[in-house]
């Protein structure tokens, strides 16, 4: 199991299935959304994840001609979990407070995508789109 919170502690969820499989994702969206050179997530059935507080306190955007939405914490803005798959929940592995002790980068998706600047220095296998194992 593992659990999670964001900066201000106002939004929290655990995970009751094992984690391990880090997946990156270098494409525009995330890149925007993070500020960063994209985003590093674990996907858990949604079965397996669960809000324990703070839903009143999450904020979505969809954005408008594609399937991608984002949620983040109206008090402190923290990137929150979030469902772009009916059967997956996508949850940044910066908000993993316990029982990410055997995370590990497995995948980088959108690799074709990735910024000039955006240098992979770990032996996560690259796909040049997307990519999540069933």
């Amino acid at each position: 199991m593992a659990g999670g919170v964001c900066n201000c502690g106002a939004v929290a969820f655990e995970i009751t299935a094992e984690i391990s499989d880090v997946f990156i994702c270098h494409c525009s969206i995330c890149r925007r959304f993070t500020g960063s050179n994209g985003i590093s997530v674990v996907v858990v059935d949604n079965g397996a994840f669960r809000w324990v507080r703070g839903e009143d306190k999450i904020t979505r955007w969809k954005k408008p001609d594609a399937d991608w939405h984002s949620a983040f914490c109206s008090v402190c803005g923290s990137s929150l979990p979030g469902i772009n798959d009916p059967a997956r929940t996508f949850v940044p592995v910066g908000l993993i407070a316990n029982g990410g002790e055997n995370l590990r980068v497995a995948h980088h998706i959108f690799v074709d995508s990735r910024a000039a600047w955006d240098e992979i220095g770990d032996d996560g296998k690259q796909h040049r789109a997307a990519f999540v194992k069933d």
